[in-house]
């Protein structure tokens, strides 16, 4: 068995190896940029290497300084993780070739399965179904055109090189075609170095379902069943689940025994995941799935199967990097109950997701039978825009799908934070939503994206227990005899980072209770107490209107979280003296989030349509358009391609087209 072992990663998927490598008695060798510096897994890890500062480039995909870090300190194997080396052949190569120990399959699967064209091309050959497309060297633009034209529209334009929906873009009408195109080869090129692209029919009612795979250096593959994860965002995974819902067994057999061919096909070792697109339209059948992808590292999503078949993935994996064979066989392995994955992000759903990178001042989880929180974040660390903006996975396994999603909801109702916004709330309704119907398909999230991401008005309970904790807090007389008799106590919160304000007030008597107004709500309070936790959470319990009723409440200077009747509500104690903010002129196109600006697309004077393209511009490896909000004329340009520009940063300012304001009047 390997002795020891430097990850080549970093946040969750870090900390999630070296949990599987203390168990194991490996020694565990972290790297970090000077950033990173202070991150939990760094903490977790026997060791710490500090790579050199900058971009990516300079640290987490540095090869060779994280292959030196490696014979420094004397690691016989390199982890890659996923996403930045995780798939990259040379890197493979290079650390087999430093004498060291690849935990993965040869350079020469990875360099075969990263060309999406060319796995496709080589699944083709060997019998496994393809989905229609154009996987051609020819990447002139008109060339595209005209094979997208044959294939028929919608198309889907794929980066060869892609992953994670990343240089990925649908388009309907042809006329889109060419913008959609230089859109997906810019994304393509900054996060793969690879601008070139495949083209593929759409499907219209897709699901997409990946199964996982073993292989030995023995000749021995398996397969532990499937995961659904359908459940996407802009091509990206929002929620995972093992097995998929709806699946016949016929389906099961054929899709299994189709991952294991391909694993045959081209001699695979290690653990990885074979990718299909599946029609739903009349149901899984089985001559309606086709192979997408093999993802030749270990998935984001790989806790879902651990959960539903009780086998350590990373245990797998190392033990089959240390030559030895697998220690189990395909009978061994056997379905036991439903497990979902959510993905926790630093992302503002009511802002079209846009990322919000910043500072998490706090966050707990919660704990429970049947949960796993993989984490890379804990209280005070700062979530950056240079990497991937996850925060936590959490992960259910219960015994049927609906109390899966069911305890998934709760869970994410009792996820404390106080810092920037994340998709939580989201991720809470879609997991309701899946309770009531156990219907998926990858446009499902965009059908319904505005009942998902509506923001709920501020219950009246949770805003007592803000009210009832800070008045605690203020050390105000609230029980028994009053010198002065009745009186009122005012509160002002806003939600956070809104700037509307709420004003409710607490009516104190003598008659050992509470009334709390908050607009046309009025509320009775009686014999409430208030525990202190060690995490720094106070529960809350009550009588309200004749019932029971508990609250968890953390509170980080100004901002206080609170998790009552399963729902989360973030407010900021509002200052009366604080100014009104002010919105930006309508006419000033500015920046949705810290970014760097890919392409401007208009000049100085030139007249624009309403919706059209004026920037586009990059976050967190994914690429934004900035469109008019109105029909006008440019006035005045103020990035260039390459800046980086801040939050709310003014990038252009339009001038409405008089013509149309005067028709309209």
């Amino acid at each position: 068995m390997i002795t020891s072992l430097l990850i080549a990663n970093r946040g969750e998927i870090a900390s999630r190896i070296i949990r599987t490598a203390r168990d194991l008695g490996i020694k565990t060798i972290a790297v970090a940029s000077p950033q990173d510096r202070q991150a939990l897994y760094t903490s977790q890890s026997d060791h710490t290497v500090i790579l050199p500062d900058g971009p990516a480039a300079a640290n987490y995909l540095n090869q060779d300084e994280i292959i030196a870090s490696a014979i420094q300190y004397g690691a016989e194997a390199i982890h890659p993780g996923y996403g930045f080396l995780s798939e990259n052949a040379e890197f493979a190569q290079a650390v087999v070739d430093a004498g060291l120990i690849f935990v993965g399959p040869p350079a020469k699967v990875i360099a075969q399965m990263g060309q999406k064209d060319r796995a496709k091309k080589i699944m083709a050959e060997n019998g496994v179904p393809v989905v229609p497309g154009y996987l051609g060297d020819n990447q002139d633009s008109d060339n595209l055109a005209m094979e997208a034209e044959k294939i028929g529209f919608p198309v889907l334009i794929k980066a060869v090189s892609g992953g994670g929906g990343k240089g990925m873009r649908r388009v309907d009408d042809p006329a889109d075609f060419r913008i959609a195109l230089a859109s997906a080869q810019r994304e393509a090129s900054a996060s793969f170095g690879d601008a070139r692209v495949l083209i593929e029919k759409y499907i219209q009612t897709p699901r997409h379902i990946e199964v996982q795979i073993l292989s030995d250096h023995f000749g021995h593959h398996l397969h532990l069943f499937e995961r659904d994860c359908s459940l996407q965002r802009r091509h990206q995974k929002v929620i995972e689940e093992a097995p998929a819902p709806n699946m016949p067994e016929s389906v099961r057999q054929a899709m299994t025994e189709a991952a294991l061919h391909a694993a045959r096909a081209i001699g695979y070792q290690n653990a990885g995941t074979v990718e299909f697109i599946a029609d739903a339209t009349n149901g899984l059948t089985v001559d309606g799935f086709w192979f997408m992808e093999m993802n030749t590292r270990l998935q984001v999503e790989h806790p879902v199967t651990e959960a539903v078949t009780g086998i350590d993935l990373v245990k797998a994996q190392l033990e089959i990097a240390s030559n030895l064979p697998l220690s189990f066989s395909q009978d061994d392995i056997t379905l036991k109950g439903h497990a979902v994955e959510t993905r926790l992000y630093a992302e503002d759903p009511a802002a079209d997701f846009r990322p919000t990178p910043g500072k998490m001042q706090a966050i707990i989880f919660p704990t429970a039978t049947g949960l796993r929180i993989d984490s890379g974040v804990q209280s005070g660390d700062t979530i950056s825009s240079s990497y991937d903006p996850m925060i936590a996975k959490i992960i259910t396994h219960q015994a049927t799908r609906e109390l899966a999603f069911r305890q998934s909801a709760t869970h994410l109702g009792h996820i404390l934070s106080i810092g920037t916004k994340t998709n939580q709330d989201f991720l809470q309704r879609l997991c309701e939503l899946q309770c009531k119907d156990s219907t998926v398909s990858t446009g499902l999230i965009a059908e319904r994206q505005a009942e998902l991401t509506t923001l709920e008005n501020p219950r009246p309970k949770a805003v007592l227990a803000a009210a009832i904790v800070l008045m605690v807090q203020q050390k105000i007389q609230y029980l028994g005899w009053r010198q002065w008799g009745d009186a009122t106590i005012p509160f002002s919160f806003m939600l956070a980072d809104q700037t509307e304000t709420i004003d409710c007030h607490i009516l104190l008597s003598a008659a050992q209770q509470i009334q709390f107004q908050m607009g046309e709500a009025c509320l009775d309070c009686a014999d409430f107490s208030i525990t202190s936790l060690p995490s720094g959470v106070q529960i809350l319990r009550a009588i309200v209107d004749g019932e029971a009723f508990s609250a968890q409440i953390l509170t980080y200077g100004p901002y206080l979280c609170i998790s009552s009747e399963n729902r989360l509500l973030r407010l900021k104690k509002a200052e009366k003296s604080a100014e009104t903010h002010t919105s930006q002129a309508s006419n000033e196109i500015c920046a949705p989030m810290s970014a760097v600006v890919r392409e401007v697309h208009v000049k100085r004077g030139q007249k624009v349509t309403a919706e059209q393209r004026l920037v586009s511009v990059e976050a967190m490896k994914m690429e934004y358009p900035l469109l008019a909000p109105f029909a006008g004329t440019v006035e005045e340009i103020k990035c260039l391609p390459g800046d980086n520009v801040s939050e709310a940063q003014y990038l252009i300012r339009l001038s409405p087209d008089e013509s149309k304001d005067s028709s309209d009047g």
